[in-house]
Formats: C-alpha cells, sequence, structure tokens
C-alpha cells in the first residue's frame, strides 16, 4: 500500500476524528490504506463523488464510524452485518477494520465498485468480510444477519422492503440519517418499529446525523 504517500495533514485529522469518536488512532494506518486504494480506483472508475481527500476522511471514514458503538455487541459475539448498497465499502469496510470479529457482507449490484471492493478486502486481509454482488431484494440469504445498514441508500420503507428479509428475527436496521426522517417513521409498513433513535456527532461535520435502529414487532 502507498498510503504513505498521503498528505502528513490527512493522518493528523484522522487521528485527531479518531480520538474524538474514542477509537484507537492506530486504527488511522489500515484506514489510509483504504482511503489511498479508493483515491486510486476512483480516478479512474468514479466510485464516489466526493474526491478531495480531506473531505473523504470526514464524510466517508469518521461519518461511516461515527455509529460504531451500535455495533459492539455484534462484533463481541461475531455476528453478523450487511451492507446494503454500499458503494465503495461505506460504512462497511470502516466498521471491520474498526471491529474486529464483526462479520461484514458487502451488498451491491454495481460491477465496478464490487471489483474494488473485492480488491480493497484482498490488499487489508480483510478475512471477515465478503463481497456480495448482488440486487438487494435478490441476495438470497434470508434471516442470516444480526443488522443490516444503509447509508444514503434510500427511504426507511424501502430499505425495509428491499432487505428486510435478511434479517433474523430479532434483527435491526442500523439506518444512517441526516435530520430525524419523521415522514418515512410513519410510513413504515405494518409490522415494523423504531425502537431506537441516537443523534450522531460526526468530527468534522456540522451537518445533522442520526442513526435510527428499526426491529421487527413483538408478536
Amino acid at each position: 500500500m502507498n498510503a504513505s504517500a498521503l498528505p502528513p495533514a490527512l493522518r493528523t485529522r484522522l487521528e485527531s476524528g479518531l480520538e474524538a469518536l474514542a477509537l484507537d488512532r492506530a486504527l488511522a494506518a489500515p484506514l489510509l490504506d483504504y482511503l489511498e486504494l479508493l483515491l486510486r480506483w476512483n480516478r479512474t472508475y468514479n466510485l464516489t463523488a466526493v474526491r478531495d481527500p480531506m473531505e473523504m476522511v470526514d464524510k466517508h471514514l469518521l461519518d461511516s464510524l461515527a455509529m460504531h458503538p451500535h455495533v459492539d455487541a455484534i462484533a463481541a459475539a461475531g455476528g453478523a452485518l450487511a451492507d446494503l448498497g454500499t458503494g465503495a465499502g461505506l460504512p462497511g469496510i470502516p466498521l471491520a477494520i474498526a471491529k474486529p470479529g464483526l462479520r461484514v457482507t458487502l451488498v451491491e449490484s454495481n460491477g465496478k465498485k464490487a471489483r474494488f471492493m473485492r480488491e480493497a478486502v484482498r490488499k487489508l486481509g480483510l478475512a471477515d468480510v465478503r463481497v456480495a454482488e448482488s440486487r438487494i431484494e435478490a441476495l438470497d440469504e434470508p434471516a442470516s444477519f444480526d443488522a443490516i445498514t444503509a447509508r444514503a441508500l434510500a427511504t426507511l420503507p424501502l430499505i425495509i422492503e428491499l432487505g428486510g428479509h435478511l434479517l433474523k428475527p430479532d434483527g435491526r436496521l442500523l439506518a444512517m440519517k441526516g435530520v430525524y426522517p419523521r415522514d418515512e417513521v410513519a410510513a413504515l409498513p405494518a409490522g415494523w418499529m423504531v425502537t431506537e433513535s441516537h443523534p450522531l456527532r460526526v468530527p468534522g461535520l456540522g451537518a445533522e446525523r442520526h442513526l435510527v435502529v428499526i426491529q421487527r414487532q413483538p408478536r
């Protein structure tokens, strides 16, 4: 990897953000390896509209990691998380780097993005991460995951419609949103409910962020 070629200010910014999120500063090294690979591929394959490396630290890496406390229990139990419509692997790859033991499936139908993620998983040595090149609704792994997550993918009702089948009976959707999505919550399909909502603070970003947790209603 060639993360050492990145501007030193990137490492400083990332380490400061990791500290603010109560994460080990040592995670900066593998996260920057991932960022360097993303920057290189992005020049050719247009994987993300964010192209400035400093913006990527805030909007991709730290934004993805802001939800990290909410996957601690899953990681500790060696549980499974599906990242739906993950694009270039966000938030799944940063979470996998930060939470050893978390088994992550990166679900993405775009071939060039899936190829990038396979290369990233290989180069970063992420043994507990796999790429599922598939449309979300076509992924034939019912009731296989302790949690699913999605970042800037779709409305809450649509995420449930596409990926709800992937959750175990007690599984949770961990949806990353901006302002609290009241209209989307009101439109949840029958049998699903919000069980938690957490404001998230992303270092370097002033925008409002929330993690909305949705589960099946008890029978």
